[in-house]
């Protein structure tokens, strides 16, 4: 797949990048993208939620009223969930959340969400770039080039760039990351994806396996 290397003024350079068809042009499995991105998602929980159950709540342990005789249900405890004040009955306990996928699956995933973005028209490749300083504003003058000022974008790197990923860092609809970080849950979460030229080689060595 040929698609036209643009320079940070959005304009072409005149050279076209070849993305792998092994990357980009696969068909897509929708269910190694939704698992992918389950896995991301429940690896974001911290899983520390925690109810006080009957066993823990601090109360008189006498039995309340006598067994029979009541015209009412037996009741041995005021600690009881039934009562307020009481424990919670089948409350949330800190868990972990996180499962385990293979490899093969995961970098199936990537190449799915790649290709998906690939149909959409969603990808930009750009030539390589980088800041004298970390400046927010120049970030911001790359993305109204590309035209992706106002849209969820993910830039990707070839190799870690500190003062890229520092103009970048205050803008809540636009991330960077480098090739080994790509995830699927970014790529299916941005509405765009920017891939720097250093960054492809990067891609097709972790992808086309």
């Amino acid at each position: 797949m040929k698609v036209a290397v643009v320079d940070i003024k959005g304009k072409e350079t005149g050279r076209k990048a070849d993305l792998s068809d092994a990357v980009f042009a696969i068909e897509p499995n929708n269910h190694a993208v939704y698992l992918d991105v389950k896995q991301y998602l429940a690896n974001q929980r911290q899983g520390t939620h925690k109810a006080k159950e009957r066993a823990e709540i601090a109360g008189s342990t006498r039995k309340i009223k006598k067994q029979k005789g009541t015209g009412t249900a037996r009741a041995g405890s005021i600690k009881s969930g039934v009562f307020k004040g009481g424990g919670r009955m089948f409350g949330p306990r800190p868990r972990n959340y996180s499962f385990k996928l293979n490899k093969g699956l995961k970098r199936l995933a990537r190449r799915s969400a790649l290709t998906m973005k690939a149909n959409d028209k969603a990808i930009t490749v750009v030539e390589d770039f980088n800041f004298e300083a970390p400046k927010t504003k120049d970030f911001i003058n790359v993305l109204k080039a590309l035209g992706l000022e106002n849209k969820k974008s993910l830039i990707v790197l070839g190799e870690s760039n500190n003062n890229v990923y520092l103009s970048s860092r205050n803008l809540k609809a636009s991330e960077v990351v480098t090739s080994s970080e790509l995830s699927t849950y970014k790529i299916m979460n941005a509405n765009n994806v920017v891939l720097l030229e250093g960054s492809l080689e990067g891609i097709e060595a972790n992808l086309a396996k």
